[in-house]
């Protein structure tokens, strides 16, 4: 295939970075769409499109973080409070599976002109 082409060639190397400054890298033909995907990505739990909420924050990094450190993070700006009841719902049932043992409650907060969705910790 071309190399513009997904299954087109790529140099994958099997040799970490770190591991390569001790020793040369070994390298090997892959699929260049195999090989970007390796990549460093993280995982993303999108929030779903019928929702109106601005500027959602990355779920599985808030996840992390009150797991890591407890607390309360503002995680969506929403216009209204009914938009926002929508958000925290859909969350707490999203968390519920992704992350049960999680214990978190959600905070609707007036502020400025909109509405601000937090979730806090138990």
């Amino acid at each position: 295939m071309s190399v513009n082409d997904p299954r087109g060639p790529s140099v994958d190397s099997i040799t970490t970075a770190k591991k390569g400054k001790k020793k040369p890298g070994v390298e090997r033909l892959a699929h260049r769409a195999c090989n970007t995907k390796k990549g460093a990505v993280k995982p993303v739990v999108p929030w779903p499109d019928r929702l109106f909420v601005v500027d959602p924050a990355p779920i599985v990094g808030v996840v992390e973080q009150l797991e890591r450190k407890g607390g309360r993070v503002a995680v969506a700006r929403c216009p209204g409070r009914s938009d926002a009841e929508d958000a925290a719902e859909w969350l707490l049932d999203r968390l519920s599976r992704f992350a049960p043992d999680l214990r978190v409650t959600t905070e609707i907060d007036e502020v400025g002109g909109g509405t601000l969705l937090v979730l806090k910790t138990v």
